[in-house]
Formats: structure tokens, C-alpha cells, sequence
């Protein structure tokens, strides 16, 4: 079973035990040898907090460090490898994060698991 990227909704889904992540999907993160997560996704999740536009039972650091620990996940880094290759990417996905998580799927060789439909455009395979 191949390693797999969360995209920021799929970590949220998967912290918050929901429905919304399919079965395919948890059942590939539960077999998967590594799950990974990009700090893009912290950002986006700290920065929703801070608009009011997400609410969480813990501050953003205090709820990833659990999140994290309880699902095993591990950080993977933005490398300069990674910011070049999202700022050359085609212009098919707009989303400056999104671009990043795509950008580190392609680098790594990883399964994304989004509901993203652009992300495929890109060759990226993804478990919706």
C-alpha cells in the first residue's frame, strides 16, 4: 500500500470522524505504512480559525500536536524542491496551498486524499 498526503479538508475530516471522508479513504490511511501531512494545511486550518470561519475544541498548535499523535500522521517539510515546483505548475488550480499540496504529491510519489477534482489534472492520484 503506497504512502498517502491528506489534503486540509481530509485532515479535518479525519480529526472530526467524518462521514465525509469515504471508507476507500479511511480504510487506505488505516493500511498505509505512512500518512502525511503538509504544514500548507496548518496554515490554511490556523488561518480559518483566525477569520472565524472554522471553530476547533483546542487552539491550532494544541489540536494538530493531538491530532497528530492520535492518527500517527507525520509532517512532511516544504522544501525548496517543492515551493519551485508549485509556482511552475500549470495554471489549472489556483489555490496557492492547493498548489503545494499538489506540488509535494508529485515530488514524493503519494496518493492525495481530496475530493479536489483538479488535482487529478495534474497526475496526481487522489482517494475521495
Amino acid at each position: 500500500m503506497s504512502n498517502l498526503l491528506l489534503d486540509t479538508c481530509a485532515l479535518l475530516w479525519l480529526a472530526a470522524g467524518s462521514p465525509r471522508l469515504s471508507k476507500e479513504a479511511r480504510r487506505r490511511i488505516d493500511s498505509s505504512f505512512v500518512v502525511y501531512v503538509s504544514p500548507i494545511s496548518l496554515w490554511e486550518i490556523a488561518r480559518k480559525v483566525q477569520k472565524g470561519t472554522l471553530q476547533l475544541p483546542l487552539e491550532p498548535p494544541e489540536w494538530f500536536a493531538r491530532v497528530r499523535r492520535q492518527h500517527n500522521l507525520t509532517l512532511l517539510p516544504l522544501s525548496d524542491a517543492v515551493m519551485f515546483k508549485a509556482a511552475t505548475l500549470p495554471e489549472i488550480h489556483k489555490d496557492p496551498a492547493d498548489r503545494f499540496i499538489i506540488a509535494t504529491a508529485l515530488l514524493n510519489n503519494l496518493d492525495v486524499v481530496s475530493t479536489d477534482h483538479n488535482f487529478p489534472d495534474y497526475g496526481v492520484t487522489c482517494i475521495i
